[in-house]
């Protein structure tokens, strides 16, 4: 019975851990779903920086339309977005705000935000010209305007 007791306990000692293969067949599959998930996170990266962008344009353009409401018209080109914190000489007593509770921030990728009064398409337009930081594009590179 001694006996019988002593050879399970090797066999279980020469089983205790993992063998190098076994290691590396654990590790490969964690490259290739790391290899599978990685491009797909990162896409996904990219497609949420336009989506803040946008959201960003569409805080300003409520912003906007209250400065209007206020002053009766828009900030022009040369105000810029900064009326929207600081009363312009040329608005009057009618100003009252500020109408953001911050500075103006830049866009997801560090650039400024252009604003132009009278715009292409309205009143008014501002543009964030995207990933790359030039006019025109596709994608993540396209611009991304307020009309």
């Amino acid at each position: 019975m001694f006996a019988a007791t002593k050879i399970t306990s090797a066999r279980r000692d020469r089983h205790a851990g993992f063998t190098l293969l076994e290691l590396l067949v654990v590790i490969v599959i964690i490259g290739l779903l790391a290899a599978y998930v990685g491009p797909k996170y990162f896409a996904q990266l990219g497609k949420s920086e336009v989506t803040v962008a946008k959201a960003q344009i569409e805080a300003f353009e409520k912003s906007l339309d209250t400065y209007r409401l206020d002053v009766g018209r828009y900030p022009t080109t040369e105000e810029g977005m900064a009326a929207l914190l600081a009363a312009p000489a040329t608005a009057g007593v009618k100003w009252n705000g500020p109408y953001l509770k911050k500075a103006v921030p830049q866009d997801p990728w560090g650039r400024p935000y252009q604003y132009r009064a009278p715009g292409s398409k309205g009143e008014y337009e501002i543009v964030s010209t995207g990933k790359d930081g030039q006019p025109g594009g596709t994608g993540e590179n396209a611009d991304i305007t307020s009309q």
